[in-house]
């Protein structure tokens, strides 16, 4: 590219300089608001797509803890806190069912790790297609478990429920990992709020922001719509939802996954342009 010399700073013909770092919050601050969320350059549909999975795990934490013992089947920093509460012997934990969502959890996300080191692992939009399929199979095999355990689980069902929908997640959270698509982790909001407060001193107000506070909210209202359901309804009909969530997504995701797309490319850069080397 043709350079001209301008002050003190040699320019590119476009007005950059040479090695600079494009400006990329500039950039996303100059993107409209929708295409952010369903059509974002580098990463397409998978924003609104992980903000209903984000949805999706207020609904199962709230099932969990609310009708299967105090479990986390998908906040495992809180869950490894409960197996020390009951280990501890307070009352209202089950260690059981903690430890078995654990190991339903790291089960899941090793399964997560073997498909991306497979052949899929290298198309972006299959890999995210693939693993909520088999989420959605994981949660559906818990609701049917539920359903035919009726209002009232045994040990080894409550057991069986939240191994199972920790399965699940677990693999979710290993393959969104591989995504990085930024501040959108659809299980921990810990490092979300503190990126909200810490950077408002910098003046960050921008799309950031937005993406965060997204997260939070609507982790927010799938827990109320979770606990809400458990309470007014029961434990089967929380599971129904949750099903029902990662069904849809899942099924945006297969559609989203045809076709030649720039972001399925983990070298889509901010225009949408596939980098190569």
């Amino acid at each position: 590219m043709a350079t001209v010399e301008h002050g003190p700073k040699q320019l590119t013909a476009d007005g950059s300089v040479p090695g600079d770092v494009p400006d990329m919050n500039g950039a996303a601050a100059r993107t409209p608001l929708a295409r952010r969320w369903f059509a974002d350059p580098r990463h397409g549909p998978l924003p609104v797509l992980l903000l209903l999975l984000t949805a999706n795990t207020g609904v199962v934490d709230a099932v969990s803890i609310l009708s299967l013992g105090r479990v986390f089947v998908a906040n495992m920093t809180g869950n490894v806190v409960f197996v020390g509460f009951a280990v501890a012997g307070a009352p209202g934990f089950s260690l059981s069912a903690s430890l078995w969502a654990l190991a339903g959890f790291v089960a899941g996300a090793y399964a997560g790790g073997l498909l991306i080191r497979s052949s899929i692992g290298s198309h972006r939009g299959n890999l995210f297609a693939v693993a909520l399929l088999v989420e959605t199979l994981m949660l559906g095999g818990a609701l049917i478990v539920s359903i035919a355990a009726g209002r009232t689980l045994s040990m080894v069902e409550d057991d069986i429920i939240a191994a199972g929908v920790a399965i699940g997640l677990g693999l979710q959270n290993a393959i969104v990992r591989r995504l990085a698509v930024p501040d959108l982790t659809t299980t921990v909001l810990t490092m979300t709020l503190t990126g909200i407060a810490a950077d408002v001193p910098a003046g960050d107000r921008g799309p950031t922001i937005v993406r965060r506070a997204a997260a939070v909210v609507t982790m927010l209202v799938g827990a109320i719509v979770g606990a809400l359901l458990v309470i007014h309804l029961g434990r089967s009909e929380g599971l129904a939802v949750a099903v029902a969530l990662v069904a849809v997504t899942a099924t945006a995701a297969v559609t989203a996954a045809r076709g030649h797309k720039a972001w399925h490319s983990y070298t889509a850069s901010a225009d949408g342009v596939p980098r190569h080397g």
